[in-house]
């Protein structure tokens, strides 16, 4: 289930975190970027104009107790503490963990899974960049090692990423889960015979002319099972498509070229 904040059309997670965990997950409205950015594109990276990128993140930053400690997300297993950094820093990192108050967490996605933690005593918060390559390199095991908790004291909210209906991958991806972990398959069906594909980039012989096997993957169970393999048991959220649902959320692989949206998670004051 998600909440809707009605008024910017944002996303409250709904999970049964300690009343000092305070997180939002952003959508496409509420900001002042034009198409293909429309509107409230977060990502500094993807060709939109400066000046309206800083105008968005102004307006988001006003309803968080501190701006964010953004990333140069790479799809990697770098995790840094956020209340280690500056005011100008940028680290080159895929995830971000908090242990002081105020200290505001954040990821971008436009289809890629954003994942939040925290603890049940909320003594840390942390918000996660899981793409399917950080996702196989162990994003999320990383992440839970660094919150020197265990991880059934933990809890997971996976917000909206490319649902499993859509996210179409290739032999070498599904080959990449499973070879390192077995039960991986149950993640990946394979597409369907008219579902589109791309022909194989061979330089000569028959081999150009076959089309590449294509699977649908399901990020969202992959998760699942890395956070179960790390001990985390309670995991919320999980649902919906980036890509097909156009009107709340950019998405990389339906648009091209277009915004980034973004999870926070913050520890509020005691």
């Amino acid at each position: 289930m998600r909440i809707w904040v009605s008024s910017k059309g944002w996303l409250l997670p709904d999970w049964p975190a300690p009343p000092r965990v305070r997180s939002l997950i952003t959508s496409r409205d509420g900001g002042v970027s034009r198409a293909p950015y429309a509107s409230l594109n977060l990502g500094a990276h993807v060709g939109d104009d400066p000046l309206a990128v800083a105008e968005n993140r102004r307006r988001l930053a006003g309803h968080l107790p501190a701006s964010p400690c953004w990333l140069e997300q790479v799809h990697g297993t770098t995790v840094v503490d956020a209340a280690g950094l500056t005011a100008a820093e940028v680290p080159v990192a895929d995830g971000a963990f908090a242990r002081a108050p105020g200290v505001v967490c954040a990821v971008m996605t436009a289809d890629c899974l954003p994942v939040l933690l925290c603890d049940q005593s909320s003594s840390v918060v942390a918000a996660l960049h899981a793409g399917w390559r950080g996702l196989q390199a162990g994003i999320l095991e990383r992440a839970v090692a660094a919150l020197e908790v265990p991880g059934a004291r933990l809890l997971a909210y996976l917000g909206p990423a490319i649902g499993p209906q859509a996210f179409e991958v290739g032999n070498e991806v599904r080959r990449a889960f499973v070879d390192a972990h077995q039960e991986a398959a149950a993640a990946f069906l394979p597409a369907p015979p008219d579902w589109p594909t791309r022909e194989v980039a061979a330089a000569n012989g028959p081999a150009a002319q076959q089309p590449e096997r294509k699977w649908l993957a399901d990020l969202y169970l992959l998760a699942r099972q890395s956070l179960q393999r790390a001990g985390v048991k309670a995991i919320y959220g999980g649902s919906g498509c980036t890509l097909r649902d156009g009107e709340h959320f950019f998405s990389y692989r339906r648009d091209g070229v277009t915004g980034r949206m973004a999870a926070l998670i913050w520890l509020a004051e005691v």
